[in-house]
């Protein structure tokens, strides 16, 4: 069975528009939550997110492009190019047939479609765009990626919720492994910061509301957590088979070893308190990836800063690590950029991919006073160097579904 690569990288993110200065400001616990400036937020309960700034899509694709896409698409567009050149890689009519993309999200034009809902009440149906539907629909990005970089083999969506971006690198392992593809432009994106879901997520009480303190708002395992931040952005990595990585001589940052997918069957929106699903899918990811349970170093976990997933979380790591948890280290990448939904596990994955390249775990920022039933190695508030042979990133959503990816050093050109 072929190895998979991963051999570029690219990110929009609230903590840096490139991967290096994603990976500088995660390193140094910087926080990207503040203010809320997409929109007028006087009146909510809610006030802040992690929202991306400086962002010019125009830097990354023509005026008509940007006007006729939605915000994410945008994020995904430019971390898909980033990607591409960080790779070396071109695509023409020599290769387009054997090159994918996966481009998972959880919720899509959600802005777009509420502006247009205001427009038909107000204006009537003549004044809906008829470019609504195709802008709007989840899979438009992973299709806009497809024609922008002239990729001609297997385009996939995936929306499943929070579990979204790490779906995406499992599926994109899928198909290069069944010989589908070549090479695999997989990646997430998000942007959700609008009134209409930020009201929703602040009715249920699911987000922090530390309006005064938007920098130590985001605090997974920390006791005095009171809801998680939500963020925006995209992700993109080139993945390549190990025999087609060989041959165009490609710089390797690390290896998709593999991982697993389960459900909770239990609820829309809680964990199993029991964490029966989130066990069986880090425990199926050991197995389908080949890697023993001792040689994993880190834990990217899922994190959120919620009452009900930090301590289900913890207890699931434990059930699977059993006496070794306690040795692990494990980090917690929303501290810093926030929940960003579909494209959360890919933010962990990229974190995941940089901690194997570059032997450093980042920090769980905010962690000042540890839950009781949070008693790991979350490595609070500064980052850590130390070896990291392997990695796993979890990754929980929404309606209980859960998707576990194992990332480890290649050993092929990487260091």
């Amino acid at each position: 069975m072929e190895r998979v690569f991963v051999t570029g990288l690219g990110s929009v993110t609230p903590i840096g528009l490139t991967v290096g200065d994603f990976w500088r400001n995660l390193t140094a616990g910087v926080s990207g939550v503040g203010p809320i400036t997409h929109f007028d937020s006087e009146g909510f309960p809610v006030q802040i997110a992690a929202e991306v700034t400086d962002f010019d899509p125009l830097d990354y694709m023509g005026v008509k492009e940007a006007r006729r896409s939605h915000r994410s698409a945008h994020f995904a567009l430019a971390a898909s190019r980033q990607a591409l050149e960080d790779a070396g890689l071109k695509i023409d009519r020599t290769n387009a047939e054997d090159v994918g993309v996966v481009m998972n999200t959880g919720i899509g034009g959600g802005e777009e479609l509420a502006d247009a809902g205001q427009t038909y009440a107000e204006r009537g149906p003549r004044r809906i765009s008829p470019l609504l539907v195709p802008s709007i629909m989840p899979n438009a990005v992973a299709c806009q990626v497809s024609i922008h970089m002239g990729a001609r083999g297997p385009v996939i969506t995936s929306t499943s919720a929070c579990a979204s971006g790490t779906q995406a690198l499992l599926q994109a392992c899928y198909l290069l492994r069944r010989g589908e593809a070549q090479v695999v432009i997989a990646g997430s994106t998000e942007a959700p910061i609008t009134p209409v879901a930020m009201a929703s997520f602040a009715n249920a009480r699911a987000l922090s509301r530390r309006n005064d303190e938007p920098e130590r708002a985001s605090r997974p395992f920390d006791r005095d957590r009171d809801g998680f931040i939500v963020g925006e952005g995209g992700v993109a990595m080139v993945l390549e088979t190990e025999s087609h990585a060989r041959d165009r001589d490609a710089h390797v940052y690390a290896e998709v070893a593999g991982g697993a997918l389960t459900a909770d069957a239990y609820h829309i929106t809680a964990p199993d308190p029991d964490g029966d699903g989130a066990v069986r899918a880090m425990s199926r990811s050991l197995s389908a990836s080949e890697v023993h349970f001792e040689e994993v170093d880190v834990v990217f976990a899922h994190g959120t800063s919620t009452a009900l997933n930090d301590v289900t979380e913890t207890r699931a790591i434990k059930t699977v690590f059993g006496e070794r948890a306690g040795d692990l280290a494990i980090s917690a990448t929303k501290s810093m950029v926030g929940h960003l939904l579909g494209a959360a596990g890919g933010v962990s994955t990229l974190a995941a991919v940089l901690s194997v390249y570059n032997d450093v775990v980042p920090p769980t920022i905010n962690l000042e006073h540890p839950d009781p039933e949070c008693d790991l190695d979350y490595v609070a508030q500064e980052a850590r160097e130390q070896t990291v042979g392997a990695a796993m990133v979890n990754a929980f959503g929404f309606g209980g579904q859960n998707a576990v990816v194992m990332v480890r050093q290649p050993g092929l050109n990487g260091r």
